[in-house]
């Protein structure tokens, strides 16, 4: 294979990353940020061998067609999660696909808990407050949250981070861990992050104080919470979603929080991104952050090496490490 392909990258990347990236393959970056329109994308696939891209990045089919007949060869998706990513054209094009699993376990974990305590103990309310000059001083009843340590976490997905969510629930705040998955952990999995299966999804929303998402965005779990699944949820019980945005449905989650079915929510990603559903910003019982859960300079560093570890197995002609398409 050519030693000096033609590399370009989508987004700007942590600096360590892309110092590599120009000085051992001259890759052309993206300086000024900007999202690249369709046309752009195809135009990329079409004048590179290789593209790394990002979630902002939607190669559909027809951002692909619009490169043809050159395309790229290899797609190193900065990343974990490849909705955005027609995976079934790129393997009809002969366009490999990867990702950067597995580094960025641990700060997303933390973020969880982080959104949890936020939404339990009312930190967003109490900051506009703060912020706005309406804060009189401290009184008994202010700002009333609710207990983490001690209660019932629903845990829905329980792969790489949702198990270490568990273990810092279990181990850190002495939460009892209930999880459903596709894929049940193993008894040595289940002992060591304190966690247990349960049969359904109904059933483990219908027993939590908190249910946390970790699942993929497949078309299975498109709306995988919605109306009905909402309403099986306690009256004073939290969700979080650190997942993907259309796990859940944004408006049955409104409508929800309005009628007053669930106490609160805390979401890192939405349905539509960047749009935000206009009617989350006005609910004061909602913590919205803008997509940061592997946002630590360890993690997008450690991201951009793995992208990278993927590009060096494509050029020699190894095995992609972490081939997904």
């Amino acid at each position: 294979m050519d030693s000096s392909p033609r590399i370009i990258v989508t987004r700007r990347l942590p600096e360590a990353v892309e110092h590599e990236l120009v000085t051992r393959f001259d890759a052309r970056l993206n300086l000024d940020d900007r999202q690249f329109t369709a046309p752009e994308l195809s135009a990329a696939l079409r004048e590179a061998d290789i593209v790394l891209c990002t979630l902002t990045d939607p190669l559909s089919r027809a951002v692909f067609l619009g490169a043809a007949p050159a395309l790229a060869r290899l797609l190193a998706n900065f990343g974990v999660g490849f909705n955005h990513i027609d995976l079934a054209a790129a393997r009809e094009l002969g366009i490999a696909v990867t990702n950067t699993p597995g580094v960025l376990t641990e700060d997303t974990a933390d973020h969880t808990m982080l959104m949890l305590l936020a939404a339990a103990r009312r930190m967003s309310e109490g900051e506009r407050e703060l912020r706005e000059g309406r804060w009189t001083g401290w009184r008994p009843t202010h700002l009333l949250g609710t207990r983490v340590t001690g209660k019932v976490l629903g845990i829905v997905g329980f792969g790489r981070i949702g198990q270490a969510v568990s273990l810092r629930a279990s181990a850190g705040f002495g939460m009892k861990v209930l999880y459903h998955s596709r894929r049940p952990a193993t008894a040595d999995v289940e002992r060591r992050t304190g966690a247990a299966a349960v049969g359904s999804l109904d059933e483990l929303l219908e027993r939590a104080d908190f249910v946390t998402l970790h699942c993929p965005a497949t078309p299975d779990t498109r709306h995988l919470i919605g109306e009905a699944q909402l309403r099986r949820m306690q009256r004073h019980a939290i969700l979080v979603n650190t997942a993907r945005g259309d796990v859940v449905d944004e408006q049955a989650l409104v409508s929800s929080l309005r009628a007053g079915l669930l106490a609160a929510a805390a979401l890192d990603v939405f349905e539509h991104e960047p749009a935000i559903h206009p009617e989350l910003l006005a609910l004061p019982n909602v913590v919205l952050v803008p997509h940061l859960g592997s946002a630590t300079v360890e993690s997008r560093v450690a991201m951009g090496r793995r992208a990278l570890a993927n590009i060096d197995a494509f050029l020699s002609g190894s095995t992609l490490p972490d081939r997904i398409a």
